[in-house]
Formats: C-alpha cells, sequence, structure tokens
C-alpha cells in the first residue's frame, strides 16, 4: 500500500475510534469500548506502515517525523493499557493526536532523510522513546485522575466518572505507569551516558539537563508516594511537572535547533 494510503488510512481509522469511544463514554457503555480498540490496533498498524514507507524502515528523528513516531508508539501502548484495565477515556486524547501528528508529518511536513546510527545509539532512542510513551500515558491518566476527583468533590456523577474504574485503581495504574517510565527514562539516561560522545558538540546538552531533570522530578514523586502515601493533586501536579521538563527535552530544543534556527539535531 503506498505511503499516503497508509497514512490516510490511519488517519481516518484514529478518528472513527475516538468517535465511537467519546459515544461510548457519553452513553456510559464502556463495553462498546472494544470495537473502538480493535479499530485503533488497525490504525496503528497502518500508522507504523505508514513509517516505515516514508522513512524507509529507518529510524528519523527531524521534528514532524519524531513527534508522528511518538503519537505512533503511545497510541499503541494506550491500546496495550487497556488490555489489562479498561480506561478507555485514554484513547478520547491520545487517538485524536496521533491523527493530526500523523497526517501533518505525512502531508505537511517537507521531506527528510533519516540519518545513519549505530546500534547502541538505536538502543537508546529506543528507551527514550518507550520512556516517553508510558510517561505520556501517564500524564494522561493523571489529568483523567484530577477529572475524577473533581466530580466526586462536586458529586458530579457524570458519564465520564462511570466510564473510569474505581478511583484506587486509577491511581495505582498511573503510580505503575509512572515506575517504568522512570525505569525506562533510567535506562535512556544510562545508555546515554555510555553511548553518546560529545554532548555540547551535538547540542545535547540542555536535552541531558532536562531529561536529568525530569528523573529527579518522577523519583521524588515515587519516593513520596512509597515513603509518605502522596496522592490526589500533589501527585498529579509533580507528574505534569516531569511530563513538561521531558516535552522540553525531546520537542523543545528541537523545535527550536530545527525550524527556527535551521540546523541539524
Amino acid at each position: 500500500m503506498p505511503v499516503t494510503a497508509s497514512a490516510l488510512l490511519a488517519v481516518v481509522l484514529y478518528l472513527a475510534a475516538s468517535g465511537l469511544l467519546v459515544r461510548a463514554l457519553r452513553d456510559g457503555a464502556t463495553t462498546r469500548a472494544r470495537p473502538p480498540m480493535t479499530i485503533a490496533t488497525l490504525a496503528v498498524l497502518a500508522h507504523a506502515a505508514a513509517l516505515l514507507g516514508a522513512h524507509r524502515g529507518a529510524l528519523d528523528l527531524h521534528f514532524f517525523a519524531a513527534l508522528s513516531l511518538v503519537a505512533c508508539v503511545v497510541s499503541a501502548l494506550t491500546v496495550l493499557v487497556n488490555l489489562s484495565r479498561p480506561v478507555a477515556a485514554l484513547g478520547v486524547i491520545v487517538f485524536p493526536l496521533a491523527a493530526i501528528l500523523l497526517g501533518v508529518d505525512a502531508f505537511l511536513a517537507p521531506p527528510t532523510a533519516p540519518q545513519p546510527m549505530d546500534w547502541q545509539i538505536k538502543l537508546h532512542v529506543t528507551f527514550a522513546l518507550l520512556a516517553f510513551g508510558v510517561l505520556s500515558i501517564a500524564a494522561a491518566l493523571a489529568l483523567l485522575l484530577a477529572m475524577q476527583e473533581r466530580a466526586l468533590r462536586h458529586r458530579q456523577f457524570g458519564a465520564l466518572l462511570r466510564a473510569l474504574p474505581p478511583l484506587t485503581l486509577t491511581e495505582t495504574l498511573l503510580f505503575r505507569l509512572i515506575g517504568a517510565g522512570f525505569v525506562l527514562l533510567s535506562l535512556t539516561l544510562l545508555s546515554g551516558i555510555l553511548f553518546v560522545d560529545d554532548l555540547f558538540g551535538q547540542h545535547l546538552i540542555h536535552k541531558t539537563v532536562l531529561s536529568i531533570a525530569a528523573w529527579l522530578v518522577f523519583g521524588v514523586l515515587l519516593f513520596g508516594r512509597r515513603q509518605y502515601g502522596w496522592r490526589g493533586r500533589r501527585a498529579v501536579n509533580l507528574m505534569l511537572a516531569g511530563m513538561a521538563f521531558l516535552l522540553l527535552a525531546f520537542f523543545g530544543s528541537k523545535f527550536v535547533l530545527e525550524l527556527v534556527l535551521h540546523r541539524t539535531v
């Protein structure tokens, strides 16, 4: 299938899955979330095919290509998370965003060529993508948790609240995701120290500093949860602060260097 056809198919499937999820959540029929997740799985496969075709089966980390790749990873992880915990509301956030990022990369962004990478750098990038993907889902879940707590405090028992798992299960899943993301982020930093040379020459020092800042925030959050039982608004705020550091590390500097200064990262 041509690249543009794969991308267009993925966009349509993502939007279809999102629309069906919204309708299921609005009606409070959470059992109808399975068909949209099946459609989302097909969207992820089409998205992956579009990426492989457009970027010649290689890792292309230019700005728009990297955004599309991360969107594919996050969407795939969202589907996997829903196999163990029925948090279909995540898809309402993730799938439309994936459709937009894929559409921009496939139809609007200028063509780019992947840069050659050694296996060590590919391993480092793989850890980074998985860490960002898992923590992105945790950030989306933190937002849902905040909405859930707010609704409970104000006794607003709407369709969204009924569609989400009990508060304790949502919170448990959140911290499991943060723990997994913290391990992956640790492996990202470790592999970067071992395999990446000349941080200053490659414009990577700012990414490293921001990634370490995010790692510290997530570490403090996990420590506070274990030692002091942190939860609720404090946990959500720290989660989002750590994610903000990661966003700046992964895409903030890349945006400035590639799209503003027109330099290769």
